[in-house]
């Protein structure tokens, strides 16, 4: 695997955050890199998080990364791409903990189409 930082999907996420107003998410606490050669099938993205005891030990605030699998993001539509943001992004309790939100019964195809209609009625350009 070959990870690289993604200035580009950083800043988009944040402006996805800022339409939907994800107050509870950290602006400077997110990011998103692109992963290359995974032999996964089925993911398009993860998001990842030091556990709450490494957080402890290492005196840090919680932080967020979205990886991006370039195999199967890539060849996604802008549209389905902003889904795969917002899927990830709602992974992300309210208390910006370190902590995850499982898919049922939140994070799901239901409540990622909410959101991205939600977003369709702001000024975001995809």
């Amino acid at each position: 695997m070959h990870y690289s930082f993604s200035i580009s999907w950083t800043e988009k996420t944040k402006e996805i955050v800022k339409a939907l107003e994800f107050g509870h998410i950290c602006l400077e606490r997110i990011a998103c890199v692109e992963s290359k050669g995974t032999k996964t099938r089925r993911v398009i993205a993860r998001i990842h998080t030091l556990g709450k005891v490494m957080q402890l030990g290492m005196q840090e605030k919680p932080f967020y990364v979205i990886e991006l699998i370039t195999e199967h993001f890539g060849r996604q539509s802008p549209e389905d791409q902003t889904k795969t943001i917002i899927h990830e992004l709602l992974h992300i309790p309210h208390g910006f903990g370190g902590g995850f939100r499982h898919h049922n019964p939140y994070v799901n195809k239901k409540t990622v189409e909410i959101e991205f209609k939600r977003l369709q009625n702001t000024a975001f350009e995809f």
